[in-house]
């Protein structure tokens, strides 16, 4: 059987070997559902994203966003994107939205900016994706990059001040320290009215907008939360961790000067990341920032968190909240972060952990370098706090890799592996124009997966040196739903039948595209069901 692709691609796969462990060769009742059963809804199970069929579902997607404001903080594609989107394989996006563009005066929101998202809800829609909506900052405002409007900034004259990469100015500018130290502190706006109330009140407003369109399944409450100036206990003290694990283990002492001016060059500090790229290393350094770590996040992000679900609440019960860590727990810093509660006191259960997790060389020109025992480390971090909050974890930023070519594909693989082996739901960081001809692009992030699964889906991971995509899943007895796989390119005529007789399956080719969905039938009895397909060039 063989699975050709008919794009202009130079790739044809062939499927060497199904198998499908259970009972799958036995025929299937005439009124079983076996035609492709597009989603309607997303909720949440304890640790699972379930769909409106009960179905185990993996949102794999895409972050969309546009932070200019003189482009009104709306990427300029139209509805082709997400046709696009849907061809890839992806079933969801996080849509960056700006307070700026929201709240532009104190208590007065921008309809023209909110129908503008309205309209690429409804292109998400049409293409049966799903959409959180991201309520994005980078560096706190406008005034510094993207997030807050200027009336919302109080800096207090403080100086601004950027280092050799973007983020570098958390740790560098007292503008923006201060002025998440005023946020945190619910300082008041010119209105008299507390900058966190605003912002609880222009979520309320989101929410009511879109409280019924089952197209929207989250709300991000806030894009890496940062400390403010909190922060300057956390250089100095990685720095002496640093230096003490140097010490240990070449004997050679540094100063405090030293150390600062190794973190503060580019070149210096790639240099110095190689001596952490074991996980033993890392965790020596980034463990020492825990204790602070706990404290933003216990005694400020968690009220706030709280705050904002008590606005939402009031008028959407059943949309999805997404909690994200703290900034620095991007890097596999514990985090402390609990479930929010209703207003009865008990815990909210329609709630997401969803983390970023970078490796220390993002955004820089040694982005290739990254370090896999590294990246493993903040993932399984991650997978950790997820566990303990019996949330599923949905990775809201990872990647990073622009335009970079070959040299990223092994680092590209190794974080979809470990997304597929931690069964996370995913949202790549980001979508820009032609990606798809980006060698990461295809060889990583576009790729056979499980998107709907009946019961539990229990593992799956696509191999790329092998072609080999596994997945084992738990089937619900009661649940006649199909599960659902997602297969980038498919064949056309004697070949389709051949794969629909083996695996006694459909398949469904999506519109205008050469991608599809394998639909498989639910077997009688609740399995345990492993597939097993083998795909060559």
């Amino acid at each position: 059987m063989n699975i050709n692709i008919t794009k202009r691609s130079a790739f044809i796969y062939y499927l060497l070997s199904v198998i499908i462990f259970g009972t799958i060769f036995i025929g299937c009742k005439k009124d079983d559902p076996i035609e492709a059963n597009m989603p309607k809804a997303i909720t949440v199970s304890e640790n699972r994203f379930v769909d409106n069929y009960g179905r185990h579902a993996v949102l794999n997607g895409i972050n969309i966003i546009s932070k200019s404001k003189d482009k009104g903080y709306l990427v300029s594609e139209d509805s082709t994107l997400y046709s696009k989107l849907r061809d890839w394989g992806f079933n969801s996006v996080r849509f960056g939205i700006i307070w700026d563009g929201i709240e532009p005066e104190p208590g007065i929101y921008n309809e023209e900016y909110l129908k503008g998202i309205d309209q690429h809800i409804q292109w998400a829609a049409n293409n049966d994706i799903f959409v959180v909506l991201d309520m994005h900052q980078d560096l706190y405002s406008v005034l510094y990059s993207d997030g807050a409007p200027r009336w919302a900034t109080l800096h207090e004259g403080m100086p601004h001040k950027m280092g050799a990469i973007w983020s570098d100015a958390y740790m560098l500018s007292q503008a923006v320290q201060t002025s998440f130290d005023n946020f945190w502190a619910n300082k008041p706006a010119s209105d008299g009215i507390g900058l966190q109330d605003h912002y609880a009140q222009m979520w309320q407003h989101i929410a009511k907008r879109y409280v019924n369109n089952p197209t929207v399944i989250g709300y991000d409450l806030m894009n890496e939360p940062f400390s403010g100036s909190a922060s300057q206990r956390y250089m100095p003290a990685m720095l002496a961790a640093y230096g003490k694990m140097m010490h240990e283990t070449t004997g050679k002492e540094l100063s405090r000067r030293e150390l600062e001016l190794i973190w503060s060059d580019v070149e210096d500090r790639a240099k110095a990341l190689k001596n952490l790229s074991s996980a033993e290393n890392f965790a020596t350094i980034v463990d020492v920032l825990f204790p602070l770590n706990r404290d933003f996040e216990a005694h400020k992000l968690q009220p706030f968190y709280q705050k904002v679900s008590d606005a939402i609440r009031e008028v959407d019960k059943s949309t999805i909240l997404f909690l994200e860590h703290s900034y620095l727990s991007n890097m596999g810093i514990r985090s402390s972060i609990a479930r929010t509660t209703l207003f009865d006191g008990t815990p909210d259960s329609l709630l997401a952990y969803a983390p970023h997790g970078y490796d220390l060389v993002t955004d820089t020109e040694s982005a290739s370098e990254a370090s896999s025992e590294r990246l493993s480390f903040i993932y399984n971090r991650l997978q950790e706090t997820g566990n303990r909050l019996n949330m599923p974890v949905w990775l809201g930023e990872w990647g990073a890799f622009y335009r970079h070519g070959q040299e990223i594909v092994p680092v590209a693989q190794h974080a979809i592996t470990e997304i597929e082996n931690n069964l996370y739901g995913n949202a790549y960081w980001s979508y820009e124009s032609k990606m798809d001809k980006l060698a990461y692009f295809n060889q990583a992030l576009v790729r056979p997966y499980p998107a709907f699964t009946n019961g539990v889906l229990l593992e799956y991971n696509y191999n790329r040196e092998t072609s080999v995509l596994t997945m084992v899943w738990q089937e619900e007895d009661n649940n006649l739903a199909p599960t659902q796989v997602f297969v980038p390119y498919l064949a056309k005529g004697d070949a389709m039948k051949k794969i629909e007789k083996r695996l006694n399956a459909t398949i469904k080719r999506i519109a205008n595209s050469n991608a599809g969905w394998l639909v498989i039938p639910q077997l009688e009895g609740g399995q345990k069901r492993r597939l097993v397909v083998r795909m060559t060039k």
